[in-house]
């Protein structure tokens, strides 16, 4: 609501799939405190306009002392009371008769069985919807749209169609914003910069969307889950604007409607912002309450090409990029938007478990894309530039490079102990390929790394992970996309828990790997751990009794040591979790117990065989 933008031509719409009255009071307590806030930010020139996120920061200026206290305590205040009302579970009665919207839950069976709930907060329209020194409010609304247990609602893009139809009723803005709501805006100049790509009297009419940067307000110094996909984002997306713009990545984008809608790009298209910069509906905010519900209704999309070819598409757990693909196969052309003060923060996983479980959830969706009629290569064939279609191969098959990547770590250390040598020997001129690739790649890796700004750790974290998520997190992703493919399985949207508890926060400021709980994939990781740690044993068994031939032992099977060094060098963390460490964010007993006897089977068998 704070944007540096004329207020009178913003809309703010709050989608709560969870139907809870408790949300619905919140944002009555945050419009009504919009009244001084917006004011506030204008007068100190607020950055971030989040004032959670501004007076964690920031301290009170040396001018006009007692105007900013007031501000901060009268905020204080309202978080006061929302978090009691949270506490209570329920909402007072004196609060219920504060806003006509309470009684809509008393028709709401459960958050999975309700009516749609829509209402309209601040009117925008309305003289009287100012702030404290009588300058207009943006218009606010809240919707809860309408879902029954026998209606699919096809979870984050359900939810974001309907938003877009009932906006089209109430407001009708020609560009649209979608956030998700563990991110706030950070740069308050973020309309103007996407509008001044939009408004671009060369190429501004071809563009669909413009995608800002996504980073994160709580990554540690080094990284520990390599969050942030430094050089994915500060180098490779920059580069796809050169052949049709990056993809959609959901969050932090803004939209043109008419792309969104299902709008095919026309060479003559041509965009007359003044007409379409005024175009919201005349009717009254009760009447607009009431006309608009069934446009967020369960049965209103039936036989309509909503989820197919117009809004969000629907049956995919990344409907985002697809959503994304789909508008550039129609001819639009995108934009890749990251100025120097971020648009938008958000809120990183802060544990390995949710870190796994949301690239899980990606790799799955991405490999879903590519093995569905959607696939890149077939359905942008004459559509999008080749090197667009190729771009985004690499994200969709990144599922299926963890049977490279499970080879890489398994077969080594096995046939280390089996006696079997991989590569050749250290005195072959055969070696200097294998040694040249491995260094030159983690050479030119570790240089993107620091040159986007990242440290030396930062980077080794990132290794790490990419370890991790290619043995565990991958491995499921394309376990499941094949079981989906067979009918074994169906689709189910996981939503990333981003909420952990007080220790586990302090633990992840301190850059310790958190662990503590139990997971098939927390059951690989450390039985790949393990079987490389036998794989160390067994080489220095071999070269400790056979003390006449240990020079030839290092010969034959030197740079196969090497690599099994190096991947217990990753996994030091798991070790320490798994014998050292005595915090609950330690590897579970069950895991350490299961690691150890996978890893002397599977040496076992291989001893035998």
């Amino acid at each position: 609501m704070a944007y540096d933008y004329p207020p009178e031509k913003l809309s703010i719409y709050l989608s709560d799939d969870g139907g809870s009255d408790l949300t619905f009071y919140a944002m009555l307590e945050a419009a009504n405190f919009s009244k001084t806030w917006l004011p506030f930010c204008k007068k100190f020139r607020v950055e971030p306009t989040s004032p959670e996120a501004y007076f964690r920061t920031a301290s009170e200026p040396l001018n006009d002392a007692d105007n900013w206290l007031s501000v901060k305590k009268l905020y204080e205040e309202m978080k006061m009371r929302i978090e009691a009302t949270i506490k209570l579970n329920r909402i007072p009665d004196h609060i219920r008769k504060q806003h006509k919207g309470f009684r809509e839950w008393d028709f709401v069976l459960s958050k999975h069985d309700h009516q749609t709930i829509l209402q309209i907060l601040i009117d925008g329209r309305d003289s009287n919807a100012v702030d404290i020194e009588g300058n207009p409010l943006p218009t606010l609304v809240y919707l809860a749209r309408e879902k029954r247990p026998q209606h699919h609602h096809h979870f984050k893009a359900g939810s974001m169609n309907a938003l877009i139809r009932v906006s089209s009723r109430i407001s009708n803005g020609p560009i649209i914003l979608n956030v998700d709501c563990d991110m706030y805006a950070n740069n308050s100049k973020a309309i103007k910069y996407s509008l001044c790509l939009f408004m671009d009297e060369k190429k501004g009419d071809e563009i669909a969307y413009v995608q800002f940067l996504q980073s994160f307000d709580n990554l540690t110094k080094n990284e520990i889950y390599a969050s942030s996909f430094r050089v994915l984002q500060q180098l490779e997306l920059h580069g796809l604007d050169a052949i049709g713009g990056p993809c959609y990545n959901g969050s932090g984008c803004f939209h043109r409607r008419e792309a969104l809608c299902g709008k095919k790009y026309e060479k003559n298209y041509k965009v007359d912002w003044k007409k379409v910069s005024d175009t919201k509906a005349d009717e009254s905010a009760s009447f607009l309450e009431e006309t608009c519900k069934v446009l967020a209704s369960c049965t209103f999309e039936h036989n309509t090409t909503w989820g197919k070819e117009m809004g969000l598409i629907y049956g995919f757990l990344v409907e985002d990029i697809i959503t994304g693909l789909n508008i550039q196969c129609k001819g639009w052309t995108s934009m890749y938007l990251s100025p120097e003060r971020d648009g938008f923060l958000g809120v990183a996983p802060i544990t390995l478990l949710q870190t796994l479980v949301q690239h899980k959830r990606w790799m799955d969706g991405h490999l879903q894309v590519f093995l569905s009629r959607y696939c890149p290569l077939l359905y942008g064939y004459k559509k999008i530039p080749l090197k667009l279609r190729l771009a985004y191969c690499p994200y969709n098959l990144w599922a299926a490079n963890c049977l490279a990547t499970l080879y890489i770590v398994v077969m080594p250390c096995l046939c280390l102990l089996k006696g079997i040598s991989l590569f050749p020997k250290i005195s072959s001129p055969w070696l200097f390929p294998f040694a040249y690739v491995a260094f030159v790649h983690r050479a030119y890796s570790l240089n993107e790394f620091l040159w986007c700004g990242g440290t030396f750790r930062g980077w080794c974290n990132d290794q790490r992970m990419w370890l991790f998520n290619r043995t565990s997190a991958y491995f499921f992703a394309l376990f499941e996309t094949i079981l989906k493919l067979l009918g074994y399985s169906r689709l189910n949207f996981v939503v990333t828990a981003k909420v952990s508890d007080k220790e586990a926060l302090k633990r992840y400021d301190g850059e310790l790997i958190e662990f503590g709980a139990t997971s098939p994939m927390f059951d690989i990781l450390a039985t790949l751990a393990m079987l490389n740690l036998f794989g160390i044993f067994g080489a220095l068994k071999k070269i400790i009794l056979d003390v006449d031939e240990d020079l030839q032992v290092l010969e034959k099977f030197g740079l196969q040591t090497l690599l099994c060094f190096v991947l217990v060098t990753i996994n030091l963390p798991v070790y320490q979790a798994l014998f050292f460490r005595n915090d609950n964010g330690k590897m579970p007993s069950s895991v350490t117990y299961k690691s150890i006897i996978f890893a002397m089977l599977a040496c076992t068998a291989t001893m035998c065989f």
